[in-house]
Formats: C-alpha cells, structure tokens, sequence
C-alpha cells in the first residue's frame, strides 16, 4: 500500500505523534507500532509523510522525535 500524501493529519497520525510526545527517547517503528497498535509497515509509511511535514525528525537511523511543530499539531 503506498502513502497517501494529505494536507491534515490522520487519525493514525495523530496516534502516532502523541505517542512520541509521550516519549522522552528516539524511537524505533517497533517501538511505535507497540504503543499505537499500529502496525510496523504502517508506522513507518506514516512516519516518513510526518518528515516530510516536519513533525518528526530523526536524530539516528530508525529512531524518531517529535519536533515542536509536531507537538504543537497534537496540543503536547
């Protein structure tokens, strides 16, 4: 399944920036997948589309943080 590119965020986005808002440490899509119940693949395709938004950013390979925009999309 390809990533769809939209202008706001989905509900699988928000999931996913309000657990790395939870989060004190970079981390992996597991580590996502895990707390959301989404799946890995799924994380993952939608982690890159917040990249690009600049809600996430990625400090080491495979991990993510929340950036302050991203915080500020979800009221965290």
């Amino acid at each position: 399944m390809a990533c769809k590119k939209c202008t706001g965020l989905t509900e699988e986005q928000k999931k996913i920036l309000s657990a790395l808002a939870e989060r004190n440490e970079p981390s992996g899509c597991k580590d996502i997948a895990q707390l959301t119940g989404l799946s890995s693949q799924a994380v993952s395709c939608r982690l890159r589309s917040l990249k690009s938004k600049g809600y996430v950013d990625s400090p080491a390979k495979g991990k993510y943080v929340i950036t302050d925009a991203g915080r500020a999309e979800v009221g965290a």
